[in-house]
């Protein structure tokens, strides 16, 4: 996802919400806690899982790990 794609949908669907460049790559959890001041825990993160033909998104904080096994089971 380009940044003129997200910046085009929240004009078009919500354009009070204001998209917030931080002027350095916040890629990586690690890269946006550093670009933000914080700790990567205070990061929240987004994964997106499939499993069979159940797509899941899961959102978590920036420093936690996902255990594969546990993951798949859950779903």
């Amino acid at each position: 996802m380009s940044e003129a794609s997200v910046r085009a949908f929240f004009a078009a669907h919500a354009p009070d919400i204001a998209v917030i460049d931080q002027g350095v790559s916040t890629a990586t959890v690690l890269e946006a806690a550093a670009a933000l001041g914080v700790e990567p825990a205070r990061i929240a993160k987004t994964l997106s899982l499939r499993v069979g033909e159940t797509v899941a998104l899961v959102c978590t904080r920036g420093d936690a790990r996902l255990s594969n096994g546990k993951a798949r089971a859950a779903l």
